[in-house]
């Protein structure tokens, strides 16, 4: 293998990994939002609605098998008015590689360390109290509460559920993307709900 050969392969397993290894690899450390994000987002009052969501995501990947993300909602455009913060804990469960590109694979977001759920705002407090939550004391603005197997009715959650987030995963131009929210606002809490195509990428947080 000649050098511009071996150079070429280096600089295509930096920037874009296409075995599970090299994905797998790639991916242990940080990475957050290029700036406020819109997606659609069912209506957990059950209207049936579409609701814009603003949103930054900060995803950890801590090794090939462990991940904690922070999704911040706004109420506006911009990202000036925070409303919700969810930490989300837990194992990644790797799959098969995914149609959408070379070098994408499923990834499951499974939910077994830890949900948490912060209030920004006091609106956002109420509508969180709208339904109270067995075993959970009233939701306060910037009171963070834990409600990993918890019945959580706003989010369809039943007691002693596991969360899982069934995504996809792709690396290209040194930028991680995960799948595009469905247009409908059906989240991705089914194998069959998997998505298709690749959302706005993730930016690796320089140190």
């Amino acid at each position: 293998m000649s050098f511009e050969t071996m150079r070429e392969e280096g600089i295509r397993r930096v920037q874009l990994p296409k075995t599970l290894e090299e994905v797998q690899d790639f991916a242990i450390g940080e990475w957050e939002s290029l700036s406020v994000e819109l997606r659609p987002t069912e209506d957990r009052t059950g209207t049936g609605k579409i609701m814009p969501t603003y949103l930054k995501r900060h995803f950890s990947y801590l090794s090939r098998d462990k991940f904690v993300g922070v999704i911040t909602m706004y109420a506006d455009n911009y990202g000036t008015l925070p409303l919700l913060e969810f930490e989300f804990k837990g194992s990644l469960h790797w799959g098969n590689p995914h149609p959408i590109a070379e070098g994408a694979w499923e990834i499951d977001y499974v939910l077994d360390e830890g949900f948490g759920v912060t209030p920004m705002h006091g609106d956002a407090a109420a509508m969180l109290n709208q339904i109270p939550v067995e075993g959970l004391p009233p939701f306060e603005a910037g009171v963070k509460q834990d409600i990993l197997q918890k019945p959580f009715p706003l989010f369809n959650i039943e007691a002693g559920q596991i969360v899982s987030d069934y995504d996809l995963i792709y690396f290209n131009h040194g930028m991680l993307f995960m799948g595009a929210k469905h247009v409908d606002g059906t989240p991705f809490d089914k194998p069959e709900r998997r998505p298709h195509q690749l959302q706005i990428p993730l930016a690796r947080v320089r140190k």
